[in-house]
Parts: C-alpha cells; structure tokens; sequence
C-alpha cells in the first residue's frame, strides 16, 4: 500500500511507492521490549555482539520501582516459566503539571504471554469501565472504597503524593483493582508516560504507521493568519471539548498510511473525541495499540543496531517506563522473550470494541463489561487466549496495513 504523509495544510502528497525491507530476526532487545509492555522497555542488542555488558547497560537504564505492591505474587522462587499477565498502564502528563492534579490512568492493558512463550495479546481495559475500587490506604489521603470508573483507582491512589509515591500507590490501588475484576495476579508491572514516548521517535526520526481512521486534533493546529502553532479547541478542566476556537484549524490525521514525527505521535495517541468512527476510547485504545506496535515493528525491520541510535534509545526508553519485574530478573524475561517477534502480537478488544455504557449515580456514564468481555478476562488467568480469538474472530482488532515508508 502507497504510503501517505500529512502536509501542513492537511492534503495529501502524491503517494510514495514504499521499498520493501527485508526480512531480520528480531533482536533480543526487541524481544525483551514486547515482553514488558509491548513497546521499547529495554535493549541488549544482539546485533552488536549480545553481550553482557550491552544487556546490563540496557537494564540499568530503566526505571525500577515496586509499583505492584500487595497485588503482585509471592516474590520468593519467582521463575519465568509458565504464563505470564502484565499490567501496562499508560499515563498521559503534561509538562509543568500541577502536582495537586489527579493522575487518571490513560490507558490500561493486560499484556498476556502463553506457557510457551511464542506470542502475545493486547487486551485494553476500557478507562471508563465501571468496577468496585477496594478500601485503600495511601498513607496520605485514605479511600473507602466503592464503585466508580476504572481509571479512577489510579487517580485514588496516588492522591495527596507526588513523585515515586504517587505512581507506587496509583499503579498498587489500580492493580489491586484489576485483580478483583479479573482475578488475574500481574506477574510484572509497568507505567508508560506517553509525554516519554515522544523523545523515543525523536531518536527513531519518526513511526510510520496505518490510521484506521480519520482523527482531529484538538489540542494542535495552526493559526491560518500566521501559520503558527495554535490551539484549535477551548478544553474544559475535565479535559472535554468545550468550542472550536475561530481562525485556528486543526490537525487532521486521514485514513492511510503516515510517517508521524514526535510530536504527530503524541498527539495522534491522544485523542479520542473527533474520530471519524465516533469510536471515543475504544478509538484511542486501538490506537494506541497500533502505535506501540508500529513503534516496536520499526525498530526490529529497520535493525536498530546502530551505536549511534542506540545510547539514546536506551536513555529515552529509561525516561518513559517505570517497571516493576515482579521478582523476576529483567535479564530472564529478556531470554524467555526471545522467540517473540512484533507479529505475533495480536490485539483484543473488550466488548467488541462497542459501547455498553450505562448511567450511573454519582459516576456518571460508564462502560459495563459484558459477560463475553468477562469470558476474554477469564481466559487471560487460564491461558486459554487462543482458544477465544479462535472463537470470537471479530474481536481481534484490524491494525491495518502495516506502513513500511522511510
């Protein structure tokens, strides 16, 4: 398929026929990357020799940190053999935030890897899914408990904290939360910031991906005067769309294959109220799915083995996660990992990727998991995951053509 790029004036360039890479094993960096949150956790580099040295150096440039807590396993003889659930959780910080400000988890995804460790799934959680968030105490402000929209277990966690302690409660509360609702115990844990993510694809150069479909900005564009930067929505405090702002036009991401630069990335990822499909969060989940998988499909076909690249890799890659291993070394999920390549990742979406929303006193509108949403969770904890994609085929999310433009 002809690759399409995004002028400024939001019309598309003649197409590009695309070269054809070719085929490379995944280097086991790559591999590791999947296996911790299916995006670029940490590098070791086989095409530079896989040495020791390289595999340290690429574990000590990622952020540490028990964000599990009481939800995670027994941490005594952990191995890597068997199954394994990973709980991603996405967040999406500004620069200069206020630090009273709630952290809401952006994004919420169960990373599940088989017994045999030759795949993996994608399964988002839906931000707004209603759940019975347990009675929790963070040391700084207490939470009762009670029902309320997923990504508020995050934000209830971490209130009255800052730094390091409001990401170890946020992500805790969250996970103890999710393990009611599943009963899924997270084998590792990881916290993505999406603001991070920029700096990746500035040393990628850019992440060339499908855009299943037509996406409006609205939080960039320019002024049609000037031709300068520009808001192009008046926002509300809760992060809704309040008005178009006269004389501004916002950016547009059409339906096709793009090559985004940093900051196109960011903020394709982040929207989710002028799609084409009206799809909303079930939208920007799949996107960001697709993102991740365009981000990690890059780096493997490209054979990011290039000393100059990968320093720089590896220190954006330690400015953007927070990872709990769960017990388990990094270096031996590198090594169970390694027959993963980025293909064999296989997005799910909950409730068909269809609204169920209901009313709810005090919550508002949330989205209710359906009993074969449910089901899906259930074969997360049992590793039957295949055994459900072969049974519902159309909840497999379509990630489009996968763009290959350079």
């Amino acid at each position: 398929m002809s690759h399409v790029t995004v002028r400024s004036d939001h019309r598309p360039v003649d197409p590009v026929p695309p070269s054809r890479p070719s085929r490379r094993r995944a280097p086991r960096w790559a591999r590791w990357c999947l296996a911790l949150g299916a995006t670029l956790m940490v590098l070791s580099g086989v095409a530079l020799g896989g040495s020791e040295y390289l595999l340290h150096t690429a574990t000590s440039k990622v952020t540490q940190q028990n964000l599990l807590g009481a939800a995670a396993a027994p941490r005594q003889h952990r191995t890597i053999t068997g199954a394994k659930n990973i709980l991603l959780v996405g967040v999406d910080t500004r620069p200069h935030q206020d630090a009273s400000q709630l952290i809401r988890s952006d994004s919420i995804i169960l990373v599940h890897i088989p017994a045999d460790h030759s795949q993996a799934y994608l399964v988002s959680l839906p931000r707004d899914s209603l759940v019975t968030i347990p009675a929790y105490d963070n040391g700084a402000t207490p939470y009762r408990g009670g029902q309320n929209k997923i990504n508020a277990a995050f934000a209830f966690g971490s209130r009255g904290l800052t730094g390091p302690a409001a990401l170890s409660h946020g992500f805790e509360l969250l996970a103890l939360t999710v393990r009611d609702l599943t009963g899924i115990t997270p084998d590792a844990g990881a916290i993505i910031d999406f603001q991070g993510f920029k700096q990746i694809v500035q040393v990628l150069g850019k992440v060339c991906m499908y855009v299943d479909e037509t996406t409006t900005s609205i939080h960039v564009g320019h002024d049609d005067k000037t031709g300068q930067p520009a808001a192009p929505y008046k926002i509300n405090p809760d992060g809704t769309v309040n008005h178009r702002i006269p004389g501004v036009t916002p950016n547009i991401y059409t339906k096709g294959n793009h090559c985004l630069n940093p900051a196109e990335a960011l903020d394709f990822v982040r929207q989710r109220d002028l799609l084409a499909n009206h799809d909303f969060d079930y939208g920007r989940q799949r996107h960001q799915q697709q993102f991740l998988k365009a981000v990690l499909h890059q780096v493997v076909t490209e054979g990011l083995d290039s000393p100059t690249k990968l320093p720089g890799l590896l220190t954006a890659v330690g400015k953007t996660m927070t990872v709990d291993d769960g017990g388990i070394p990094l270096e031996d999920w590198a090594f169970a990992m390694r027959g993963v390549h980025p293909d064999a990742i296989t997005t799910i979406k909950t409730n068909a990727g269809t609204f169920n929303s209901r009313t709810v006193p005090g919550v508002g509108s949330a989205e209710i998991l359906s009993p074969t949403s449910m089901s899906l969770l259930h074969a997360v904890r049992n590793d039957t995951v295949a055994a459900f994609v072969q049974a519902h085929p159309t909840w497999v999310a379509d990630s489009g053509p996968t763009s290959t433009a350079h």
